[in-house]
């Protein structure tokens, strides 16, 4: 492709794209994100590829890599259009029947999705009760686009919006609309993106003004920035160019955690695309508008995702936060004004103006606006990546798109926030997700992880976990988060192990309080959450582990045992699974556990097909 020097030949290009695309032709689309490459799509890839060119059959079918369609508990699996057929968990040897049955315009029945409600077969993608009860403004384009090909993102009406304001040229105009919209920051605290952009626009613009994309995506179980960088690029991009053109930045930087490879190389793929066509650089469109962007690897550091502590990390320094003010938008990277939004935010950029802004702001509950991605993992039948209206209530995800718990207990809580979020009892499901409703009831939105736990989570070892991870990634700086977090953890162990008085509690729960007070960022500022939140909601369970030294759930390996009851059959699995070899017994035989010798690894009970392994 040639470059672009004008609004008529950007409108040309994308006429031809458009026009020379066959969408009757049938096409084998193959999500190919890192979870479904871990899942083996390559193989589903390299088997398509194979039986098309076996059997020439180039001319008549297509095949498209792309990356995530957000149902990860189905991978690897197939899409075919444009019969929106899909296909779960595909063996690479059953790609020759798919392919086939395209050609011929009709389905594998015995491949079909199965629903577990009814047990009946479903083919249409939009029919499946994971995808029928979301609305996928953002995801969606997923299945639609190759992330390496440019071509793709413009036949879908790619960087049509930026084109189109980049030649009204009315910046006050882009940001009056971004916050008419609503949107409201996707990556923390929700702050409203059209007043951020409003604060960054009326800054002095002699050193230049820098805006980045903040794509250092740490909570433990979050993947939905990864999955939009991997699997639309371009909207990243495009979001990042009206920002620009918005607020009169010159400078952009994406700032994206080095363990995301496969995010890195579509993101370099896509800018060097975009410069060769002349959508970044000098003189875009031969309108006099200068932007280009950079990336910048980050080292995986927790708080970096905190404003200042990624500013100081793209600068090549430690990445501590700083006090403010002054605020990034006064004094940034290198002294000069500078915008962070997260990855999903600028994604809803281009949605805005493509799809209108009155119909984005009706979108949602409220006066929080548009969709969410969330993660949805942990004890959930159906895992992955759910993009829902804000307002949606959380038991609609829980169990109309997530199928309820996996295993045998009921669901008792989720988790929202990340690291720093707090627990939700299963009683109040009914609250909509939103950044006040959620802040109401102890926990944040955050970037949008949402972890389902079970009655055979323990609460307390909940907050034991987030609290070891969050002392291992404070920065250190500001000793409350630095010792807060440090002795909240060490107080939770107690607990934990059986050490636990009435006074820890109190101590507790003085300390969450305090750091929540004074700490210097983000960080510190919510890592008593998970505290504060468990405390409130399942005091009860730390009452058990200190007055009883007792764990409800049987997690806590201090205060549980395990024996085998008369289920036993004498099977034997449990013996080679036990790495402590403390099962005894002969075969067919009931067996024994030796209790000095038992490490309460659960090894065994995860191997039981009898229910014979007790824990109490």
């Amino acid at each position: 492709m040639e470059q672009l020097t004008s609004f008529g030949m950007f409108k040309a290009l994308q006429e031809r794209i458009v026009s020379e695309s066959c969408p009757e032709i049938p096409t084998i689309v193959v999500p190919a994100g890192t979870c479904g490459q871990a899942s083996g799509a390559l193989e589903l890839i390299r088997a398509a590829h194979h039986h098309i060119l076996k059997n020439n059959l180039q001319a008549r079918i297509r095949i498209r890599a792309t990356g995530c369609h957000g149902f990860c508990q189905a991978e690897p699996s197939v899409y075919v259009e444009p019969f929106d057929t899909f296909y779960p968990k595909v063996d690479p040897a059953r790609m020759k029947d798919i392919i086939q049955a395209a050609l011929e315009g009709r389905t594998v029945e015995d491949l079909l999705y199965v629903d577990d409600a009814g047990g009946e077969r479903i083919e249409r993608l939009q029919d499946i009760p994971f995808y029928r009860h979301q609305k996928r403004t953002l995801l969606s384009q997923n299945e639609r686009i190759d992330p390496l090909e440019i071509s793709d993102y413009l036949k879908i009406g790619g960087y049509t919006a930026f084109a189109g304001l980049l030649a009204d040229n009315d910046p006050a105009r882009i940001i009056e609309d971004v916050k008419r919209s609503g949107l409201r920051g996707r990556g923390g605290a929700g702050f409203l993106t059209g007043a951020k952009w409003e604060f960054l626009a009326r800054q002095a613009d002699g050193k230049g003004k820098i805006i980045v994309c903040n794509a250092d995506e740490g909570d433990p179980g979050a993947y939905m920035d990864r999955s939009l960088l991997e699997g639309n690029p371009h909207s990243i991009l495009e979001g990042m160019l009206t920002g620009a053109l918005a607020t009169g930045a010159d400078q952009g930087v994406l700032y994206v955690r080095t363990e995301y490879p496969l995010a890195i190389r579509h993101l370099n793929n896509a800018l060097r695309q975009a410069r060769e066509l002349g959508l970044l650089g000098k003189n875009i469109l031969g309108t006099g508008f200068h932007f280009d962007i950079s990336l910048v690897k980050g080292a995986g550091a927790f708080v970096c995702g905190e404003e200042t502590a990624l500013m100081r990390s793209i600068e090549g320094k430690m990445g501590e936060p700083r006090q403010r003010p002054p605020f990034p938008v006064q004094k940034g990277i290198e002294n000069k004004p500078t915008l962070i939004n997260n990855v999903e935010t600028w994604a809803n950029v281009p949605v805005i103006f493509r799809m209108g802004v009155e119909e984005y702001a009706a979108t949602g509950g409220g006066e929080e606006t548009g969709t969410k991605i969330f993660s949805l993992v942990g004890k959930i039948k159906n895992t992955g990546l759910v993009e829902v209206p804000m307002g949606t209530p959380i038991k609609d995800i829980v169990f109309n798109i997530g199928g309820g718990q996996s295993g045998k207990g009921g669901v008792k809580a989720v988790q929202t926030g990340g690291p720093s979020g707090g627990c939700i009892p299963a009683e109040l499901f009914d609250l909509p997700i939103g950044y006040g409703s959620l802040a109401k009831v102890g926990s944040i939105m955050g970037s949008g992880g949402m972890i389902v736990m079970d009655e055979n989570t323990c609460m307390v070892d909940v907050a034991r976990y987030f609290m070891n991870f969050l002392k291992g990634e404070s920065c250190g700086k500001c000793f409350p988060c630095r010792k807060g977090t440090q002795r909240m953890y060490e107080l939770l162990d107690d607990i934990a192990a059986g050490r636990g008085t009435p006074g820890h509690l109190d101590l507790l729960e003085e300390l969450a309080l305090v750091l929540k007070d004074v700490a210097m960022c983000g960080l510190g500022q919510t890592a008593s959450n998970p505290v504060l939140s468990t405390l409130k909601y399942f005091r009860d369970e730390y009452l058990e582990h200190i007055e009883n030294k007792r764990c409800p759930a049987g997690v806590c390996k201090a205060l549980i045992h395990f024996s085998i009851n008369e289920n036993c059959t004498g099977c034997g699995a449990c013996v080679k699974v036990c790495p402590e070899k403390a099962i005894k017994g002969e075969r067919k035989q009931q067996h024994v556990i030796d209790a000095g010798l038992c490490s309460r690894c659960g090894s065994c009970k995860g191997v039981c097909a009898f229910d014979a392994i007790e824990v109490r």
